[in-house]
């Protein structure tokens, strides 16, 4: 079977899947003006599946991807920018939490949208752990302290967690941590962006999230115990974690940021 086909009762010879695909693996030098693809796609296709999505006339079809799986966008106009912009704008990373648990169907709505974070062609390598159980959680953070004392850094951190204060992970009630095999394209950028996805998604529905930078920093140095906890695949490294939950306290104002520094070039 074709990788890529395209049914020529329904094709109007536009071009538009020509102009496209991100390789050029389509070509409108075909018998009739028709497009066909080059022998090269069977190496270079991705599956991005842009050439089904941008057909006006539903006209093309992907190997092993069944047409109802592409979604219609819809009716309506998309959000405004002003609304966006709140989104954006509003996110705060979140220290305090509400002790209550998030049920795992929502978390799974969430994690079911990082599916279209982009990522380098199309690998899509992201794969998630998720730590439910607060004890866990806090477990992870005092590893992570274990970790903070046999060196000099975070003197504080340590004092507090010995005072009955998480600073590592801010007794959040769940982990979210975005691991990915090392032989990847760019798996850091890629589980950067899939995380940004849910904290983004997160934000949308009054969940707090906050990037558990001292976990992450324990884990890149190989300390043996957290990396024993985590017991990732074999081949597989941590590149991001968020904590999250429900936010303690409400946010009222949105807080200044410096200037865009943009350098234009014509």
């Amino acid at each position: 079977m074709a990788l890529i086909t395209i049914d020529r009762n329904r094709c109007k010879k536009d071009g538009i899947c020509v102009a496209e695909c991100p390789f050029s693996l389509i070509a409108l030098t075909g018998e009739e003006g028709f497009p066909e693809i080059r022998p090269a796609a069977a190496r270079l296709c991705i599956q991005c599946g842009h050439c089904v999505a941008v057909c006006p006339h539903d006209a093309l079809s992907l190997a092993g991807k069944d047409r109802k799986d592409f979604l219609p966008l819809g009716y309506g106009s998309p959000p405004t920018l002003k609304k966006v912009g709140q989104l954006l704008t509003s996110r705060r990373s979140i220290r305090s939490y509400e002790q209550q648990t998030i049920p795992r169907a929502h978390i799974e709505q969430l994690l079911d949208l990082c599916r279209w974070a982009p990522s380098a062609k199309n690998e899509q390598p992201v794969h998630w752990l998720v730590f439910e159980n607060p004890e866990k959680v806090r477990h992870l953070a005092g590893l992570v302290v274990d970790y903070l004392r046999t060196g000099t850094a975070y003197p504080g951190i340590v004092a507090a967690w010995d005072q009955g204060k998480d600073m590592v992970l801010r007794g959040a009630p769940h982990l979210l941590a975005a691991h990915a095999h090392e032989k990847s394209l760019k798996p850091e950028i890629d589980c950067t962006l899939a995380l940004n996805y849910f904290e983004l998604a997160a934000t949308s529905c009054d969940i707090g999230t906050c990037w558990a930078g001292i976990l992450m920093s324990a884990a890149a140095a190989g300390y043996q115990p957290l990396l024993d906890a985590l017991a990732l695949p074999e081949g597989h490294m941590l590149h991001g974690a968020l904590m999250f939950g429900y936010p303690r306290f409400p946010y009222f104002k949105i807080p200044p940021r410096k200037e865009a520094r943009v350098t234009w070039r014509s």
